[in-house]
C-alpha cells in the first residue's frame, strides 16, 4: 500500500503533495483507507500561523473517513472491510502516521466507529472531531461531568446551554447533550433554526439579537441548570456565555479555544477543553462515547451527521483549496475532500 499525503513542509507554506511512508498497525491500531477527510479551523490555522510547538514537515487532518485494510492485534471492534469513521489524533501526538490528510492513516481503536451502509462517506466525516470535542466538554470529570450519551436517555430536567448550536462541534455537542437526558439551550442564526431544532434542542435563539442573553436566563432561570458549553469561543461569545452561567448562580463554562471575556466572574469556572484527551488521558469517556455511544447511534439513526458536507472532488491536491475555503468562511455546513 505505497501512500501518499500533503504534506506541510515548513511554516506557513501550501502543503505540497509527496510520498509518505507506509501505513502500518500497531497493537489496538487500524489503517484506513481514507475515502473522505473534513476540514477544521485547527489545520488552516496551523498552516497560517505555524505556531512553534508544530513540527515540520508534518501531515494535517483529524476528520476520517473510509475502509479498515489492516487491523492490529487486539483489535475486536471493527473488523476487515468494515466502513469507520476515525479521529485522527496526529496533531496532539505529533505523529504524522495518525493523520488524516494522507491516502492511508492509522487509527487508535478506541477512536473509530463502524459506520451503517446507508450513511455516505462525505456525510459521516464531519462528525470525529467533533464528537471528541463535545465529549470531551460535556462528559469530563474536570468539565460539565454529564452522564454518558445512550441511544436509550429519559429526560433528566436538567438544562445546558450550548452556544453555536449549527457549528460542527455544537451540533454534535447538541445531540450528546440530548442523549444524556439534558433539555439544551442554544443560539444559532435564523436561518438554521430548523437544523438546531432537528438536533433536538428545545430552545433556539438568535445570536444576534440584542435581548438574547437575557432571553436565555429567562428561559433557563429556575430550572436545574448544570452549565455552559460554547462552541465558537470568540471574545464575544464567552462574554455572553460567561454572563448567562453568573446570571444563573454561577457553574462551569466549557470553551473550545483559549481567550476569556472580558469580564471576569468569580463563579463561572472556564475551562478549555481538548478533543484527544478523551483517548490519551481519561479513556473511560472515549470508550463510552466512541465505543458505545457513536457506533449504536449512527445504526439506529439516532446520530445525525451534521452540518451536510460541502464536498470538493479531486483527491489530495484538492486538500489545500479545502483548508482556504474554510478560512474565508462558511455556515451550518463542513467542507470535505473526496479523495
Amino acid at each position: 500500500m505505497s501512500n501518499r499525503a500533503a504534506w506541510l513542509k515548513r511554516p506557513k507554506t501550501q502543503l505540497e503533495v509527496d510520498d509518505a511512508p507506509r501505513a502500518v498497525a500497531g497493537p489496538g491500531e487500524i489503517v484506513i483507507k481514507n475515502v473522505f477527510v473534513a476540514i477544521n479551523p485547527v489545520d488552516w490555522k496551523v498552516q497560517a500561523y505555524g505556531p512553534p510547538s508544530h513540527h515540520y514537515p508534518s501531515i494535517l487532518g483529524q476528520d476520517i473517513a473510509g475502509e479498515v485494510v489492516e487491523v492490529g492485534s487486539g483489535v475486536t471492534r471493527v473488523r476487515l472491510g468494515d466502513r469507520v469513521i476515525a479521529h485522527g489524533i496526529g496533531r496532539a501526538t505529533q505523529i504524522d502516521k495518525y493523520s488524516a490528510f494522507q491516502l492511508y492513516s492509522v487509527a487508535f481503536e478506541i477512536a473509530v466507529s463502524p459506520i451503517p451502509d446507508s450513511l455516505p462517506y462525505e456525510q459521516a466525516v464531519v462528525l470525529p472531531l467533533a464528537i471528541s470535542t463535545a465529549a470531551s466538554g460535556l462528559h469530563q470529570k474536570q468539565f460539565l461531568a454529564l452522564p454518558y450519551p445512550t441511544t436509550e436517555a429519559k429526560p433528566s430536567g436538567r438544562t445546558i446551554l450550548i452556544w453555536g448550536g449549527s457549528s460542527s462541534v455544537g451540533t454534535a455537542a447538541i445531540q450528546l447533550a440530548v442523549a444524556s437526558g439534558l433539555e439544551v439551550v442554544s443560539t444559532a442564526s435564523t436561518r438554521n433554526f430548523a437544523l438546531v431544532k432537528a438536533l433536538g434542542a428545545k430552545h433556539v435563539l438568535d445570536y444576534a439579537e440584542e435581548a438574547v442573553v437575557d432571553d436565555i436566563v429567562a428561559l433557563l432561570r429556575g430550572s436545574d441548570f448544570v452549565g455552559g458549553f460554547d462552541a465558537i469561543s470568540t471574545s464575544e461569545t464567552l462574554n455572553a456565555s460567561a454572563d448567562i452561567v453568573h446570571r444563573l448562580g454561577g457553574g462551569k463554562l466549557a470553551k473550545v479555544l483559549p481567550g476569556e471575556p472580558e469580564s471576569s466572574y468569580y463563579d463561572v469556572e472556564l475551562g478549555q477543553v481538548s478533543a484527544s484527551n478523551i483517548f490519551l488521558k481519561e479513556k473511560i469517556v472515549g470508550e463510552a462515547v466512541w465505543g458505545k455511544y457513536v457506533p449504536a447511534a449512527l445504526a439506529s439513526g439516532k446520530l445525525l451527521a451534521k452540518p451536510d458536507p460541502l464536498i470538493l472532488s479531486g483527491g489530495l491536491p484538492r486538500v489545500q483549496e479545502a483548508l482556504d475555503t474554510l478560512k474565508a468562511g462558511v455556515s451550518a455546513t463542513k467542507v470535505v475532500v473526496e479523495l
